[in-house]
């Protein structure tokens, strides 16, 4: 038998966990199965790897020096791989690839991007990724599995800087309130968060720092905001029309019949849309092309409601317009 690196990974497995049985958990595997894997191994290499006893496996002088080998040689395999990953989707052209690979956490940018981006090159393999998790897009784009990865962000800030991502920025919206079409604060263009004290709220799953973000806002309006229920979109819409609960969404939100969205009075939440991408693949030569058709894919859908266009005729600092390196 030749040694392979699935060999090295079962060897650190066992030793990392201490255990064959633990070992086989990790790695999905059926202990008996693992076990007569270890054995093929040590035969290859000419001698036992691991003391085994009622206490767990413990590495031998063998042992300890396949494992000084398999923590170089993983890492390296994987860094090779992941570099590989991120040059498979270049093409001769600097300005196009011929494979996309877009995560989003949702919205209708991505469609619109999606879209322009199939018109304009007919041939291309796109594909799509969708997750509710900012780190989880990252740190993909950062393994080469991703290309890009349009996401949305609270307010100023930006994803974390530990992934080495560039980012730019496609739009800073005012953040809605979504509720029915009767509800009393959808009579102006706008609603003051102060008035809707005593609204319960939903929001949809995902991560960073928006709840806190909603909760400083309620605080400086004056109240606590009621307790915050947590659903996925379509349980989120649903709530609201069921006259339960309110929720906050972007202008770019299509609401079904019955209900509406208005933003918040001053825009005391905002909400950032960003393209990033890792500055040593081939999307960073793409890049200014793809944040081309996000702009028009948000300046179409924004578009369709007039009320918040209005309304940003008061707000120059949001929308659109200013697509500035973040």
């Amino acid at each position: 038998m030749n040694l392979e690196l699935r060999h090295l990974k079962v060897v650190c497995a066992i030793a990392e966990t201490g255990s064959v049985t633990k070992a086989a958990s990790l790695l999905g595997l059926a202990q008996p199965a693992l076990t007569a894997q270890l054995q093929r191994i040590e035969r290859t290499l000419g001698g036992p790897l691991f003391e085994r006893d009622r206490r767990g496996a413990r590495p031998t002088a063998l042992g300890e020096l396949v494992l000084s080998r398999a923590r170089v040689l993983l890492p390296a395999m994987k860094g090779l791989q992941d570099e590989a990953a991120r040059l498979a989707g270049s093409g001769t052209d600097e300005n196009v690839m011929t494979r996309y690979r877009i995560g989003a956490i949702g919205g209708p940018v991505i469609g619109g991007m999606v879209h322009r981006l199939s018109e304009a090159q007919p041939d291309a393999q796109i594909t799509t990724h969708a997750s509710y998790y900012v780190d989880e897009l990252c740190t993909m784009v950062l393994a080469g599995k991703l290309d890009y990865a349009q996401v949305g962000v609270c307010g100023d800030a930006l994803p974390s800087a530990d992934y080495g991502l560039v980012w730019q920025t496609i739009a800073v919206d005012g953040v809605c309130v979504l509720m029915p079409d009767d509800h009393p604060a959808a009579k102006g263009i706008d609603v003051d968060l102060a008035e809707l004290a005593e609204e319960q709220w939903v929001a949809g799953t995902g991560d960073g720092c928006f709840g806190d973000c909603f909760a400083a806002a309620c605080a400086r309006a004056g109240f606590t905001p009621r307790r915050m229920l947590e659903t996925d979109i379509r349980g989120c819409v649903d709530m609201v029309e069921s006259g339960l609960t309110l929720a906050l969404c972007q202008p770019t939100f299509r609401p079904p019949a019955g209900l509406t969205h208005r933003p918040l009075r001053g825009a005391p939440l905002r909400w950032r849309q960003v393209l990033g991408w890792h500055p040593d693949s081939p999307a960073a030569r793409v890049a200014p092309r793809l944040m081309g058709m996000a702009g028009e894919a948000y300046h179409e859908v924004v578009a369709r409601n007039p009320l918040y266009i209005e309304w940003l005729e008061d707000h120059p600092q949001l929308g659109g317009a200013q697509l500035t390196a973040a």
